[in-house]
């Protein structure tokens, strides 16, 4: 008994040394000080900012280096891991199962609506790509290797969360669910067509087929628009993200508690079961972590676009913040360290 408590007690001890290592060596890391730099620089209301144009142009940069990238590692394999096909497969679940989780919470912990509420626990079903970079940017600073499939699982992870959130609206609140083909026949205006051809998703699943075609010769000629750039690109990116994010801090004076809670256990519960699947599956540390990763993250640009089309009754003051000014920076300084120590220990 004695030998099983000191066990435990060593354990503990050293996730907490790694968790500890692991988020000073993130803090200092040059894309997540110029995140801070943003968020300090917005809280002072200083006047830097960042053109809308060349914050689109680096949203499409990194899609694109992030999902060549992938595409490229696929190719690059001797063989597809044959877990692939059985996350894919756990993901796609896992996307319509997390709302309800959500909701379920928030309908017992808040005193919120029921559009506000499906509105919420639909980012928290879906990925925020932002996150990811950053996580996949942070295993390549430690020279750790992850599967390249882990990008298509990425983009899969997208629609689903969105699908649950409106059937939760429709279903305990259907007057709240927009009916667009009352105001227009155009497919375009549909909420099913503004998911899979959203912008994001079609340039990640294109560059991720790109670099799967193009394998090694196709990294070799897009090395240096791709690789050498990237940190730089990023952390101009997060700057920006930084600005945003300060912009969305005076909307938390509304939170209740509960609800600010809600924002940052609601993370942790989905990496709790990213890691599970990733234990029951045997991946490997990078591609584990990530997984953690996109599990935990909330959505803050496609759901919301979604959102605001086909839920109107729910309250963006709270489903976008939340996301975006409480999950989004919790994942970015602490989330993924901790997610990596965690990882490291049952998956490394």
């Amino acid at each position: 008994m004695l030998k099983q408590t000191y066990l435990v007690k060593n354990f503990r001890k050293q996730c907490v040394m790694i968790f500890i290592e692991t988020i000073s060596s993130n803090l200092l890391s040059i894309p997540l000080m110029f995140f801070i730099l943003g968020i300090v620089a917005g809280v002072i209301r200083s006047d830097l900012s960042i053109p809308e144009s060349i914050g689109n142009y680096l949203t499409i940069y990194l899609m694109l280096s992030i999902g060549f990238k992938g595409g490229v590692t696929i190719a690059e394999a001797d063989s597809v891991d044959n877990n692939m096909w059985i996350l894919i497969s756990l993901s796609l679940i896992l996307g319509f199962i997390q709302p309800y989780i959500g909701h379920i919470l928030l309908q017992i912990t808040t005193k919120i609506d029921i559009p506000t509420s499906a509105a919420i626990a639909a980012h928290y079903g879906s990925i925020s790509v932002v996150t990811f970079i950053t996580a996949s940017a942070f295993l390549k600073s430690n020279q750790i290797e992850y599967a390249g499939y882990i990008v298509a699982i990425m983009a899969l992870m997208e629609a689903p969360a969105i699908l649950s959130g409106l059937h939760i609206a429709h279903r305990y609140a259907p007057s709240s669910f927009t009916n667009t083909n009352t105001t227009t026949n155009s497919a375009s205006s549909h909420p099913m067509h503004k998911i899979f051809t959203n912008g994001a998703i079609v340039l990640l699943l294109g560059s991720f087929v790109i670099g799967w075609q193009g394998g090694a010769g196709g990294m070799e000629k897009m090395e240096g628009f791709i690789v050498a750039p990237f940190q730089g690109m990023l952390s101009l990116f997060l700057l920006d993200m930084g600005l945003t994010v300060a912009k969305e801090l005076g909307y938390l004076r509304k939170f209740t508690i509960p609800l600010f809670l809600f924002g940052i256990y609601m993370p942790l519960i989905g990496a709790a079961i990213g890691l599970s699947i990733s234990m029951l599956l045997n991946l490997d540390l990078g591609t584990g972590m990530l997984f953690m990763t996109l599990c935990a993250s909330a959505s803050y640009i496609a759901v919301p676009a979604v959102m605001r089309h086909a839920l109107p009754q729910a309250k963006a003051a709270l489903y976008i913040p939340i996301s975006l000014a409480i999950t989004f920076p919790f994942n970015i300084i602490i989330g993924i360290p901790l997610y990596y120590a965690v990882a490291s220990r049952f998956l490394g």
